[in-house]
């Protein structure tokens, strides 16, 4: 029997989903359903989602285009690849290049402030992009990784070899940084392709990097057009068109929690594999052996400012909390100071007599997305809210828990925390290694938490970093680099004539 399309919805019309459940159609759904849409129905949730024919449209001639360059990249040279990178890195440090690009990311973060959007992370400044060039150019001096040799096993008269080997096409959803660009165009070291979509808050910006650096760099250099692709709308539903479509080898997605959960099972249910950079928030935890100075400094440096290994949840055993806990707060309040807008604390309940009066009375200024707020200077927070992620602006806001061992902050780690990093604060190579082997997180430290990056500590710029919430990674780790994104292939050669079975 011949399938008809689905060419519209009605009001409370089920849906089933999850092979036993379902869901309705709300009437805001079926009136803006139209012949040509595409209703996606996540089956993980039963959320419908809904994506206008016009915008799968852009999404897949996005893809499109970065699948037919996939397959002219096996005509490119290493060389090639390698001067890509380099003319990006020299187009986007050249100001005459910079100035319309600063001017688009300008109107981006004035649009996303009008409207109460954060732009802690949309804003391009200097640093941003003399990092875009560092990391550009760290993968223009990277070895090349198509054709690696992993593994040869001999045999009488032949062998074979365990190749690497381009993956494919990359999708790629991302938040408004407009530095990932950079992080994700290292993808095509390797041989890959890579098509993107930006946030809403940063399109304007991303349509200059392509037009003024990326597009030019890739024609100089000789590399097909269509090799680092921009789907060109600011619709959320060309995420989930793109994560649909099936030419797709690896699915990438960065941001919130929630929307990045929602993409990740699009994609899987549509066979293809995810890796998903979602929920961050790092713990700080102090034991008895603990070095005052060590912990100050550690909690200082690790707000700096809000990105997903800010310091989130601190911990202090409360054999040392009353030294401890006052130069926690001391640390705290610096930090705020040298962003200029204050601080915020939350501690968690039964806890509260640990932290001076006078910050349990006082109220404070803090800096949200959508402006200027007075707040208590320290509220309440229950314990199951300890996994929380503190999404701050300007005023570096973090939670303190009591505890009674380091045993038990580990517990509290493992059952409330998204499972991404922590650190130890102690001077008894014992708990380090007690603590190392029954942390779950994939990232572990003893100092402070913002050196999870793949650029900072390992000198590739990331394409994401991955928690273990929903379990352990397969065969890699936790950050997601261009150079980490391939396949193996295995090659016989034969040098004996006979060889049979």
């Amino acid at each position: 029997m011949a399938l008809e399309p689905l060419d519209r919805l009605t009001p409370g019309m089920p849906v089933l989903f999850g092979g036993d459940k379902v869901a309705l159609v709300s009437d805001a759904l079926a009136g803006a359903f139209k012949a040509g849409d595409r209703l996606i129905v996540v089956q993980e949730t039963g959320d419908l989602l809904h994506a206008p024919a016009e915008v799968v449209a852009i999404a897949s001639a996005a893809a499109d285009r970065a699948a037919a360059a996939f397959a002219a990249m096996a005509g490119v040279s290493d060389d090639q690849i390698s001067a890509f990178f380099d003319g990006f890195a020299n187009l986007l440090a050249d100001d005459v290049v910079w100035t319309p690009i600063a001017a688009a990311n300008a109107a981006d973060v004035e649009s996303a402030r009008t409207r109460g959007r954060s732009v802690t992370r949309l804003i391009a400044s200097q640093k941003m992009r003399a990092e875009m060039v560092a990391g550009l150019r760290a993968w223009r001096d990277a070895a090349p990784s198509r054709g690696r040799l992993l593994e040869k096993v001999g045999h009488a008269g032949w062998s074979v070899e365990q190749v690497t080997a381009p993956l494919g096409v990359v999708g790629f959803v991302f938040e408004g940084r407009p530095n990932v660009f950079a992080d994700a165009a290292g993808v095509l070291r390797g041989g890959n392709t890579v098509v993107f979509r930006i946030g809403s808050d940063a399109l304007r910006t991303a349509q200059a990097i392509v037009r003024d650096a990326l597009d030019p760099a890739l024609a100089a250099a000789g590399l097909p057009a269509g090799a680092c692709a921009l789907v060109e709308s600011a619709e959320h539903a060309a995420g989930w068109a793109l994560f649909s479509d099936p030419r797709l080898a690896l699915a990438v997605a960065r941001g919130s929690g929630p929307a990045v959960a929602q993409l990740g099972a699009v994609a899987r249910q549509a066979g293809i594999p995810v890796s998903l950079h979602g929920t961050g928030g790092a713990w700080l935890i102090a034991d008895e052996a603990a070095d005052a100075g060590r912990f100050a400094a550690a909690v200082f440096n690790s707000l700096d400012r809000k990105a997903c290994n800010t310091l989130n949840v601190c911990c202090i055993v409360r054999q040392r909390a009353a030294e401890l806990v006052p130069l926690f707060l001391e640390s705290l309040r610096k930090a705020g100071e040298r962003r200029g807008h204050g601080c915020k604390l939350h501690v968690v309940e039964g806890d509260e007599a640990v932290v001076p009066a006078s910050w349990l009375s006082a109220t404070t200024r803090v800096r949200r997305a959508d402006g200027d707020r007075e707040e208590p200077l320290a509220e309440l927070l229950p314990a199951h809210a300890l996994g929380r992620e503190w999404e701050w602006e300007e005023t570096p806001e973090v939670a303190l828990k009591v505890v009674e061992s380091l045993d038990e902050a580990i517990a509290l780690f493992n059952r409330f925390s998204p499972r991404f990093s922590a650190s130890l604060i102690s001077e008894d190579p014992a708990a380090q290694q007690r603590f190392y082997e029954r942390i779950e997180a994939g990232f572990v430290g003893d100092g402070m938490t913002r050196w999870v990056d793949g650029q900072f500590a390992l000198n590739r710029p990331e394409l994401g970093l991955s928690n273990w919430e929903q379990g352990r990674l397969l065969a890699r780790g936790g950050v997601l680099s261009g150079d980490s994104v391939f396949t193996v292939r295995l090659r016989m050669r034969q040098q004996d004539d006979d060889l049979g079975r």
